[in-house]
């Protein structure tokens, strides 16, 4: 997928990733449904994505600094088209821990946009969560 962020402003470009996005989580978990571990998720939804020709990074490195020191690294499930952060769940509920874990990669890497997507739901729309900083 190629952006050009000449013909299309930064909101419009991360509003079509994130629907290109959710549409790969729905088919996978059409396919799917719920009850499996996250890995498996994960996985699925990382060949969708291929299958649509959306660039992404898996497991990506983002280190954690603290004036100038690195302190240590955390990795983000997914960065998709370098401008989206996804993170993945498998659970029973939402936890807040989770949406400030994603907020908080989000700070990381300095992008403004971020899903928190639960696969463990009967109906896919009710595990999808959109963030914007």
């Amino acid at each position: 997928m190629n952006y050009s962020p000449v013909s299309q402003p930064p909101e419009a470009v991360a509003n079509e990733i994130t629907e290109k996005i959710i549409g790969c989580a729905i088919e996978v978990h059409r396919h799917l449904g719920p009850g499996l571990l996250e890995s498996i998720y994960e996985k699925a939804l990382c060949s969708e994505l291929e299958e649509a020709g959306i660039a992404f990074k898996y497991q990506e490195p983002v280190p954690v600094v603290y004036k100038g020191k690195e302190l240590g690294q955390l990795r983000l499930d997914l960065l998709v088209e370098h401008e989206v952060v996804v993170e993945l769940k498998a659970v029973d509920r939402t936890d807040p821990l989770f949406e400030a874990q994603l907020l908080s990669y989000m700070r990381l890497c300095h992008k403004n946009v971020g899903l928190l997507i639960n696969f463990n739901v009967r109906k896919m729309t009710e595990g999808i969560r959109r963030f914007v900083i």
